[in-house]
């Protein structure tokens, strides 16, 4: 590829998403390219590079952010951190897909949205559910009226987190660790998508069963009422194996059964039953992660929305806090969110 027309992306966070499925999307776009990771420890970033084909490693934020080809951010460190580096970005005029959850508070969320508006660049989220085939089928047939009026959801999103996933996550808490923060928020994005509704009020209990230290939760089970009426429960917990993931969508005149589909395979199916019985629905898979930068790059270029806006980040996180809150008050929390 010539370099020198085309766009270069810089990774803050060697992680483990940017490994197994980030730098394979950023390549799957024309006239895009990785140009530099960036890690807290030089010979990791060094390792990463070097494992993935990167042409420059670095030690520092500030040291990426001199770097000529790096034109677009993408970040995925740990969740404290994105803050100050959206900041970061925004200050050094790139455009930036942050991971979610955006920030640990509305307010620094807020924050990192309005920074890049100021700077003139684009902010988006990199919430990878809502870009699965079966999502966006169901999110298709709703709005069609396949099921009538929807009044009910459900969420299955109880799995096993691996042990080279578990670190930070588990024992953390000032870097955002947890189930509600890491899975919570990915169900609450998904069902605003998929109902094109937005939170009003929730309620849940968490669980600390085995893995999660520090007064962290590792399960939660959270009951949620979006402005359209749908009441949504929701199931997520990093310490169950055999569990199996799926959303169910229950209307006066039908129900959409999503199995296997709160993953980052572009795999499941997706099920509609009403009076004629039970179908499959058919669905094209495709990388998520393809099809979510594709949608950032156009954006990038002035055409149309990222698949998640900075906006949506915003609110699927203040959806998730809301979660964090009702476990710890008991109460029930209404959702309330500032002006972006």
């Amino acid at each position: 590829m010539n370099h020198e027309m085309s766009t270069g992306w810089g990774l803050i966070g060697a992680s483990t998403i940017a490994r197994q499925h980030m730098v394979d999307a950023i390549r799957a776009q024309s006239g895009h390219y990785v140009q530099a990771v960036m890690s807290s420890k030089q010979e990791r970033a060094d390792t990463f590079a070097s494992e993935c084909g990167i042409p420059a490693a670095y030690e520092s934020v500030d040291a990426l952010l001199a770097d000529p080809k790096v034109q677009v951010v993408y970040i995925s460190t740990t969740n404290e951190l994105h803050f100050e580096q959206v900041i970061a970005v925004a200050a050094a005029g790139k455009h930036v897909l942050c991971e979610k959850p955006l920030a640990l508070r509305q307010e620094d969320a807020i924050a990192m949205v309005q920074a890049c508006r100021k700077a003139g660049v684009v902010m988006a989220t990199n919430h990878h559910l809502r870009n699965a085939a079966t999502h966006r089928k169901m999110r298709e047939l709703i709005q069609q009226g396949a099921i009538g009026k929807p009044l009910f959801a459900r969420v299955f999103h109880a799995v096993f987190l691996p042990p080279h996933l578990q670190g930070w996550r588990l024992d953390k808490p000032q870097a955002g660790g947890g189930v509600i923060l890491d899975i919570t928020v990915h169900d609450i994005d998904t069902l605003r998508f998929t109902l094109n509704s937005e939170l009003v009020e929730v309620v849940g209990m968490s669980q600390s069963a085995s893995m999660a230290k520090e007064g962290l939760e590792d399960g939660v089970m959270a009951v949620m009422r979006f402005d359209n009426g749908v009441v949504a429960q929701i199931h997520d917990a990093f310490t169950v194996k055999h569990a199996g993931t799926g959303i169910e969508y229950h209307g006066e005149s039908g129900s959409l059964i999503g199995r296997n589909v709160m993953t980052q395979q572009p795999i499941g199916e997706v099920l509609l039953r009403n009076a004629d019985g039970e179908h499959v629905v058919p669905v094209a898979h495709e990388s998520l992660y393809a099809r979510g930068v594709a949608a950032f790059c156009d954006a990038v270029k002035g055409r149309g929305e990222p698949a998640a806006t900075a906006e949506d980040g915003v609110k699927s996180l203040v959806g998730a806090l809301a979660v964090v809150n009702a476990c710890k008050t008991g109460a029930r929390q209404a959702i309330t969110y500032q002006t972006i």
